[in-house]
This record gives structure tokens, C-alpha cells and sequence, in this order.
């Protein structure tokens, strides 16, 4: 059972309370197998991971890109290091405190893929580049006019300045520039504040579309831009970036931006790879591995890399068992977890695959209803293992997931700071 009163909170002078770390650091070898860890709980597998981390990365130096994977699908600095130490140009996130996160676990550059609004999170980025001074890189996205100028103003007042990507985006999308006399307030005012806010680049995100050729045309649009602004001296920054990619689309955004005239640091931020899935993530993955011929060539492709483990806790009826797993546990949003294996404790010596007619069939707080058959060999006190869909809705529900080796023995523990 894993007794969390070995963990402490670890204080900073810029975010105290952020951090739980083992207060020893030594990872205990609990064995999953053997019931030495408390169920329901989310596991990684580092077969898998390790994989992962060499498949995308090469995939990406196959274009000349560099990656800058999502953080905040997992908001685990175990797992951003392993991501910088195999190549990774940073890392992105989604808020300010998520970039202090990062921060405060070394990560040399941070991309915000967001507006930067509010006193608190001005703030925060402040004091980042403040302490951070040379070794540390910031950027943040800017759509408006009044982006520019709130950013301008308390940069100003903080004799810093801050470096910005001038988003683009698609009517009906979410964030970004719609069109030309949008971009040209938006040049506007960072003419205005020249000084403090200072454009680095031109970032988009293409997951808000649904087809190719709606894709490929804002890509370019993008492309095309970043040379506009490069040729009339808008960007402050040598060399300029030019980012994009979810996890869903990833191929087609190198495709298009290894046709950017160079220099230029081409940037991807997928970040559901590490893990990846079985659902929405699988299906992407398969649909690239079909068009991209980088992918085809490369071995092995995408692994899912997380099981949720829980126990059964009750038969009641012929065709129904109830697993001690919920949605506190895992996500729903995108579909319910899958049983994937089986385990007796004391009668299998390994798991075994689960059978296909399993199905989660409704998901309350801390149970699962498994529509099972009554010739089913199933009993209370089973182990399953369920395969998820969105490891971002599933990490976040989790302070500790273990990592374990081939033979189901934990050999790390990966801390999250949602």
C-alpha cells in the first residue's frame, strides 16, 4: 500500500506549497502484482514511455523540427526532464502557474500557448524573468490590440520586456487573429510598445479544425505571414519561431512547416504522445501513420503507456460486476476506460488479456458498472487493468503515479502539480 506520510511539502520563495517530493527520494519496490500498491491506481509502464519519447523525437528530427511537447497533459517534471534530456527544445503550457511549474523545475524555455492576462500571472512571469535572467526563455501569444498594451504597460513599469507570438486563427475558431486588418492592429500596437513587447514569431493551433484542407490552409496562411513580418522587420527575435501541433494533427503542421523559408525555429507541441491511448488518440495516431511517410517508416509507432488498476468489488447480478474505479479516477469525456487485463492474485502468474465482450457500461464517483456474461470467471477481488481515452482528463486526477518495469515492480514515482 503506498503510504503517502513519507511526503512532505517542499517551500519556494516564489510558489511555496507547490511541490510534493519523497522526503528520502528513494523509490520504495512495491510490486503491483503482489498487492503492495492500494487499488484503484493509475500506472505508467517505462517500456512503453521510453518508446514514446524516442518515437516522437525522432519522428520530429526526421523534419528539422523541434518539439516543445504540451505540459499540462501530465504536469510531471520527472517527465519533462526525460523529454529535454531526449532532445526536446522546451516545454509549452497553458497558464502561468503551470510555466512556474516548470520553471521551478529547470526547464530552460517555456511557451505559453495562451494570452498572458491578469495582474497575478503578470506577476508570476515577472518574477520568473527576473530570477531567471540568462537562463531562462518565456513566450506568450497575442491576438489583440489590448493584449499588446496591458503586456506593454506592465512590462514597462518593470523595465523588462517580454518575448510574444502573434497567434493566428480560424473564423469560428477559438483565439487568434481572424484576418488582415486584424494582424495589422495587432502590428500596430506592438509597434507602439516596440521596446517591451517584443515579437518572436507566429504561432497557431489547428486542432479546432476537423479537416485536412481546412488545416493545410491556415498552415500556410501561418507560413506566409512569418515571411511577411520577417521581410518588414516586425520580428525582434533571430531566429523567428513559428509553432504549432496538438497530438491529433502533428504531421500534416511538419508538412507544412518544413516549407518555411529558413532560418526559422519550427516548433511542435503535441503532448498526449508520451502516453498516448486507445481512444481519440489511437485513432489520430492511425489515420497519421496511414498518410505520413516519415511514420510509416518508423518502428512501432505510438504505445499506450497508462493503465488504471482496480479492484472488482462486487458481483450482484449474473451480467453485471461493480470495479472499485470512477470518475474520480480516469476520464470520461471522450469515452469510458476499457478493461484490457486480468489478474487473480494467487492464481495467475501474469495478467491475462481481458475478454472483448467486457464493457464499462456507466461510470459513477468511485464505482463502474462491467457489463460481464454469467459463463464469466470473474470474482470479487479480481484485479483489471482498464486502458484509457485523453490522458490529459486522467493524469489530472492523480498526485502519484508509480512507473513500473516489465515484471509490474515500481522502479520511479512520478510526482503531478496540478
Amino acid at each position: 500500500m503506498v503510504d503517502v506520510s513519507n511526503f512532505h511539502l517542499q517551500p519556494s520563495p516564489l510558489d511555496k506549497g507547490l511541490g510534493i517530493l519523497p522526503a528520502t527520494g528513494a523509490i520504495p519496490s512495491w510490486n503491483l502484482l503482489a498487492e503492495e500498491l492500494s487499488l484503484p491506481v493509475a500506472v505508467l509502464y517505462e517500456q512503453k514511455l521510453a518508446h514514446n519519447l524516442a518515437w516522437m523525437q525522432g519522428f520530429v528530427d526526421a523534419y528539422g523540427l523541434k518539439l516543445a511537447p504540451h505540459g499540462k497533459t501530465t504536469m510531471a517534471p520527472k517527465l519533462f526532464q526525460r523529454q529535454l534530456d531526449g532532445g526536446a527544445w522546451g516545454i509549452t503550457v497553458a497558464t502561468a502557474q503551470q510555466a512556474l511549474v516548470a520553471f521551478r523545475h529547470d526547464v530552460p524555455r517555456v511557451l505559453m500557448a495562451n494570452q498572458l492576462v491578469g495582474r497575478r500571472n503578470l506577476e508570476l512571469v515577472s518574477e520568473m524573468l527576473t530570477e531567471g535572467q540568462d537562463r531562462f526563455s518565456f513566450f506568450c501569444l497575442v491576438d489583440s490590440p489590448d493584449a499588446v498594451s496591458l503586456l506593454g504597460r506592465f512590462f514597462e513599469a518593470r523595465r523588462q520586456s517580454i518575448e510574444v507570438l502573434l497567434e493566428v486563427g480560424p473564423a469560428g475558431g477559438r483565439t487568434g487573429v481572424r484576418d488582415a486588418t486584424q494582424e495589422a492592429a495587432v502590428l500596430s500596437a506592438l509597434q507602439t510598445w516596440r521596446k517591451t513587447v517584443r515579437l518572436a514569431g507566429v504561432e497557431l493551433f489547428e486542432g479546432v479544425l476537423k479537416e485536412e484542407a481546412e488545416i493545410r490552409a491556415l498552415l500556410r496562411r501561418a507560413v506566409g505571414l512569418l515571411g511577411q513580418l520577417v521581410q518588414g522587420g516586425h520580428i525582434q527575435r533571430n531566429p523567428p519561431i513559428l509553432t504549432g501541433a496538438g497530438s491529433a494533427w502533428y504531421d500534416v503542421v511538419a508538412e507544412e512547416f518544413s516549407k518555411a523559408a529558413k532560418p526559422v525555429e519550427l516548433v511542435l507541441r503535441p503532448g498526449c504522445y508520451l502516453t498516448h491511448d486507445v481512444g481519440i488518440y489511437r485513432t489520430a495516431q492511425a489515420l497519421i501513420e496511414a498518410r505520413n511517410p516519415v511514420a510509416q517508416r518508423m518502428r512501432g509507432g505510438l504505445l499506450p503507456a497508462m493503465h488504471l488498476w482496480a479492484y472488482i468489488h462486487s458481483i450482484p447480478e449474473i451480467s453485471k460486476a461493480i470495479v472499485g474505479l470512477g470518475k474520480r479516477d480516469a476520464a470520461f469525456d471522450a469515452g469510458y476506460p476499457e478493461p484490457a487485463l486480468h489478474f487473480r492474485p494467487g492464481l495467475h502468474d501474469a495478467p491475462q488479456p481481458a475478454p472483448p465482450h467486457w464493457k464499462l457500461t456507466a461510470l459513477m464517483d468511485q464505482h463502474a458498472y462491467l457489463q460481464i456474461e454469467a459463463s464469466d470467471d470473474l470474482r470479487v477481488g479480481d484485479m483489471l487493468a482498464f486502458d484509457i481515452s485523453h490522458p490529459c482528463l486522467t493524469y489530472d486526477k492523480w498526485r502519484q503515479i508509480p512507473v513500473l518495469d516489465g515484471e509490474y515492480r515500481v522502479i520511479d514515482l512520478i510526482q503531478t502539480y496540478f
